[in-house]
Order: structure tokens, then C-alpha cells, then sequence
């Protein structure tokens, strides 16, 4: 696999995406990406999703099933991927990989409206794929199965959410996550507006604030983690569903503090400073390969495709489109520079793709916790 060429192709991604922030004024639209092609698309929102049961097995497939490489030249159609703008590398990254791999006449398109606003469009039965930063909720299985829309839960990565602030905020390396909760609980609104109010040692600076809108699921897992309730936010901040724009408003302001998923922190590095966090035993520790997937950076969490199961029985070319993205030809992308996650084991990708083959319909999140293993007996 050409990993200069994901490169190649993240980077203009990027550079495409702050284009359209420095020339549309104010959010850009979601992007969608057919093929090596980029072309705006209208932006979504709110929730979605379904449930069921097993239905009977694929045939083995050892991953590969329909994507075998010498079957994709004779593949057509479209795929429409929308949801979390933090899988959104990942999925891109697929598309344009399984597009150089043979299935020239497939176009795959992918955008970013939220993992709310993405689950809304899947369960209306707009997209075959909706990328998700955190599990589907109750409210959104249920306007699935009112719409008879069965999906395939699918882990795909692991990742870690960032905190960072300006590069030459030098005062601060740590924060605790009771001082998180301190400066974003809704009750700070208007109240904790300087460093000095988090920590007396702290300059008596404003503190510039940027973050994930409502329909994020980066912001439905921090502030469940964070304030301890899903959606408990102060409002008064930059908020936005484009990762382009926080990295943007996060570098470029002093005394600045904010967050997304981790991958987009790995991209822009020079530009941001990241700070380690303490979840409440006195060690600070910064999120990477080892501490989110051995669980001791505290905001890990995993990362999802859901499937819409019946487009994945009938079609071809989805049914390849999805075996190549667990597939081992694929998985190592995913933790490349240019996308910046953290990957499953080899066993538990293997697990992974026997869901899919089963074609095992409904969740295995469990009164809201997540266990991989889960996924391995399916």
C-alpha cells in the first residue's frame, strides 16, 4: 500500500478544507470526497440509528470476502459515508485506498455532519455507512427500527481526545479533570473565565475556549466524561463540527484551550501544544498509542463504522467496500501520521470481521460501557 500517496492525499484534504474556512466566512460545509475528488456538500444534523437480531452467516471470508483484489475491477455503484468529523480521516483514507486498489467504478463519498447528524441521515436511509466517536444511543436505535433500518456495529479504531492550548501558553502542561470540569460544567458559563480561577498560579488571563458543536460525538463523550452528563456544557465558546476550524482557533489564540480527537492533534502539531491529564491519581499522562489502548489516559475511547445491513446484503460493492476496510490490507492505515488513530489488535480485528461476515445485527454496548472483546464472540 502507497503510504506517500495517503499522504499526498490527506494533505490536500486539509489545505482544501481551510480554503473553504478562509473563503466562505464562518463554518465551512461538510466536505464530501468521491474517489481522488472533493466537492462541497450541504451540512446535517441531529440523531438516528437501529437495532436487531443475527441474521444467517456469510460465507468465510478471512476478511476479504467480495474486496478481493481481483474481483473490484468489476464492482459499480456508490457508497455515501457521512457522521463523526474524528473517523472522518479513517473513512477517507478508505475510500481513496480501496479506489487505487481496483474498484476504479465505485465512488465512495464521505462527509461530516456530526455523529448526530450522521446517525439522523443513516436511519432516513441517506447513507449506507455513518461514521461514529462514540456508540449509538437509545433514541436514535429506536427512529432506526421505526424506519426498518437494521445496522452492523462495527469498532474500527481507537483514540484519544485532546486537550491542547496555543504553543506559547507556557504555564500550564496538566489539568486534572476535576479543573476540566471546572472551566466547561454549564454552571461556569459566564463565571470561570480566567486561568486564575482554575489554579491560583495561573496568570489572570482569559481563557479562549473552542470546542466541538452539540452534534459531535467528541462532545457527547467529554462532557459525559468530563461533567459527568452527556450534553452538560457551558455554551459561551467557539464551537464548531469542522476540526480544521478548532485547530485554527486553538493556535491562533493566545491563552487558548480546547479539544478533538486525537488525530487531528497528530496533523498539526507545530501548531498546537498538547497537555497531559490527570484523572484524579496524581499522574498526568498525554494520550498515545500506549496509554489509549492499554486504558490509563483517561479520555480513550473507541471509534465506529455502523453499516446499514440490508445495502450490505444487496450490495456488491459494499459488502467489498466494508470487507477491505477491516481488512488487513487496509487496518495498518490507520495508524499512520496521515490519519493518527490507534489500532486494534490483530485478534480483535479478526473478531471485528466475523460480526460483519455474520452479518450480527444491533449493538453489543452494554448500559453505555464499551468492551471490545464483546465484538470477538459474535
Amino acid at each position: 500500500m502507497d503510504r506517500t500517496f495517503v499522504g499526498r492525499w490527506m494533505s490536500m484534504v486539509m489545505v482544501v478544507a481551510l480554503l473553504l474556512v478562509a473563503c466562505g466566512g464562518g463554518e465551512p460545509a461538510a466536505t464530501t470526497v468521491t474517489g481522488a475528488d472533493t466537492e462541497p456538500t450541504a451540512d446535517t444534523a441531529v440523531d438516528g440509528a437501529a437495532g436487531g437480531e443475527e441474521t444467517a452467516p456469510a460465507e468465510e471470508t478471512n476478511g476479504e470476502g467480495a474486496g478481493a483484489a481481483a474481483d473490484r475491477g468489476s464492482l459499480s455503484g456508490r457508497i455515501e459515508i457521512d457522521g463523526s468529523s474524528t473517523v472522518l480521516p479513517i473513512s477517507e483514507a478508505a475510500a481513496q485506498e480501496f479506489k487505487a486498489a481496483g474498484a476504479e467504478n465505485v465512488d465512495v463519498t464521505v462527509a461530516s455532519s456530526g455523529t448526530g447528524g450522521g446517525f439522523e441521515r443513516f436511519c432516513r436511509g441517506e447513507t449506507q455507512v455513518s461514521n461514529a466517536s462514540r456508540p449509538i444511543k437509545e433514541d436514535e436505535i429506536a427512529a432506526c427500527k421505526k424506519a426498518g433500518v437494521e445496522f452492523i456495529e462495527l469498532p474500527v479504531a481507537l483514540d484519544g481526545l485532546a486537550v491542547m492550548t496555543n504553543p506559547e501558553t507556557e504555564f500550564v502542561d496538566c489539568l486534572t479533570m476535576a479543573e476540566l470540569k471546572k472551566i466547561w460544567q454549564p454552571s461556569a458559563e459566564g463565571k470561570v473565565t480566567k486561568w486564575n480561577q482554575v489554579r491560583k498560579n495561573f496568570p489572570d488571563e482569559e481563557i479562549a475556549l473552542f470546542g466541538p458543536g452539540e452534534q459531535s460525538g467528541t462532545f457527547d463523550f467529554f462532557t459525559d466524561e468530563v461533567a459527568g452528563e452527556e450534553g452538560a456544557s457551558r455554551k459561551d465558546y467557539t464551537a464548531s463540527e469542522d476540526d480544521n476550524v478548532l485547530v485554527q482557533g486553538i493556535s491562533g489564540e493566545a491563552n487558548s484551550l480546547g479539544y478533538f480527537g486525537f488525530s487531528y492533534y497528530a496533523q498539526n502539531q507545530e501548531a498546537l501544544k498538547l497537555l497531559g491529564v490527570d484523572g484524579g491519581d496524581g499522574k498526568c499522562v498525554k494520550p498515545s498509542e500506549k496509554t489509549v489502548n492499554d486504558g490509563t489516559y483517561p479520555l480513550s475511547r473507541p471509534l465506529f463504522i455502523y453499516v446499514n445491513a440490508d445495502d450490505a446484503k444487496k450490495q456488491p460493492a459494499m459488502e467489498a467496500f466494508v470487507n477491505f476496510y477491516l481488512s488487513e490490507e487496509f487496518t495498518p492505515v490507520v495508524a499512520t501520521p496521515e490519519v493518527g488513530y490507534v489500532e486494534l489488535t490483530d485478534q480483535q480485528y479478526q473478531g471485528v470481521r466475523q460480526r460483519f461476515e455474520k452479518r450480527t445485527k444491533g449493538t453489543e454496548i452494554k448500559n453505555g460501557e464499551f468492551n471490545i472483546e464483546d465484538y470477538a464472540g459474535s
